[in-house]
């Protein structure tokens, strides 16, 4: 059999390009070396929970044609991301908000708030951040680093946070007003059925086949296809020919609970550096509602989650786009252009920190350019 197109990956870039292709008349072949489809967006059912498998995936977008495009496939609940974190046992509102500032300073107004920001930033000196340490001190002030940032981010990177780059804290919210909803996005929610359920639909009627390992059979692959279209790791790709990338990578301890609610929330982040997890996310919470219809299940799913440096063999998780891997990652893109016959796409196809409606708008782009 000769495919037009053989995708290397069932995750979302895979899925997204397969279901344009398949639509556009040609004939697919989509595979994947785990044994489900659904890349790291994978939900298994426990305990009729929808488990997210690699960590929370919440989708969120301000992208019009994303949100059609996935409405699509799935129906989406109305879950708002609204994270707590507990510092040694201390509870605060996520993202930083008047909540978060009348906790730590007991102030009641946005200017008595952002006054006092202001004063923690002056007497820590800082005029240009030349880091994330300095930057998350200019847009919040010492307290809220010191307690709510700098063991959380250190935790999850692996790495002080004065050696970190700035832009990374750039993505989190900070508001003077009453408004905890995270992403403040204009779309969001959760798949109703979870993410495997969506994925599956738009595999519909493509051909499917789990367990393969792509770099093990390359030629063999490669034969079978006009085009492939690659979401592998762009470095094992060419064999590590230019360098390792480096990774972020997360381990999860999931456990079932002989209980209706064991925190009260989807997502609560443990910020102090004593607390070995990062956070603990509690399934039910995606797609039931913290009343009468959650606690109708007797029992509650939690992971708890661990950043860890990436080694092979593990999940490469957040690609860590820093200068060094930068430069490392433009040599293998400048291999990647010379393969015509290849298509490399994703966050490890492009090394590249990519949130979910993210890759979904670069898939579609990508299949436009191609397909057109």
């Amino acid at each position: 059999m000769k495919y037009d197109y053989l995708v290397v990956g069932a995750g979302l870039f895979g899925a997204v390009f397969a279901r344009e292709a398949k639509d556009a008349g040609k004939s697919v072949l989509v595979i994947d070396k785990r044994p489900n489809i659904a890349g790291n967006v994978y939900t298994e059912d426990i305990e009729n929970i929808h488990v997210h498998k690699y960590g929370a995936h919440i989708f969120h977008t301000n992208l019009k044609h994303v949100w059609d495009y996935v409405t699509r496939f799935a129906e989406f609940n109305r879950f708002t991301n609204s994270p707590v974190a507990n510092y040694k046992g201390e509870l605060f509102s996520l993202p930083f908000n008047m909540y978060t500032f009348n906790k730590m300073w007991g102030v009641v107004t946005p200017e008595e708030a952002a006054a006092k920001i202001e004063e923690q930033k002056k007497a820590a000196s800082i005029t240009e951040p030349k880091n994330l340490e300095e930057q998350a001190i200019s847009l919040i002030g010492t307290d809220i680093y010191e307690k709510l940032v700098k063991g959380y981010t250190e935790k999850q990177w692996g790495r002080p946070c004065d050696q970190l780059p700035a832009f990374i804290i750039k993505r989190l919210p900070v508001r003077l007003t009453f408004d905890n909803n995270y992403f403040n996005a204009l779309y969001q929610g959760i798949p109703i059925g979870g993410y495997t359920k969506m994925v599956a639909n738009m595999l519909d009627g493509i051909e499917v086949q789990l367990g393969v390992d792509y770099l093990e059979k390359k030629a063999e692959l490669d034969a079978m296809a006009d085009k492939v279209v690659y979401t592998g790791a762009i470095d094992q790709y060419f064999n590590f020919s230019e360098g390792t990338l480096e990774y972020r990578s997360v381990r999860f301890e999931t456990e079932v609970l002989d209980k209706p609610n064991f925190q009260g929330n989807a997502a609560v982040n443990y910020t102090d550096a004593e607390t070995p997890w990062t956070r603990i996310i509690e399934h039910k919470w995606f797609e039931f509602g913290k009343d009468e219809e959650g606690n109708d299940l007797p029992k509650t799913v939690i992971s708890r989650e661990f950043s860890s440096e990436w080694k092979p063999g593990d999940e490469p998780y957040y690609p860590v786009n820093d200068e060094k891997n930068g430069a490392v990652y433009e040599t293998y893109k400048k291999l990647a252009e010379k393969e015509d016959k290849v298509i490399f796409g994703g966050r490890l196809g492009e090394y590249k920190y990519y949130d979910m409606d993210q890759v979904i708008a670069r898939a579609l782009e990508v299949a436009g350019e191609e397909l057109k």
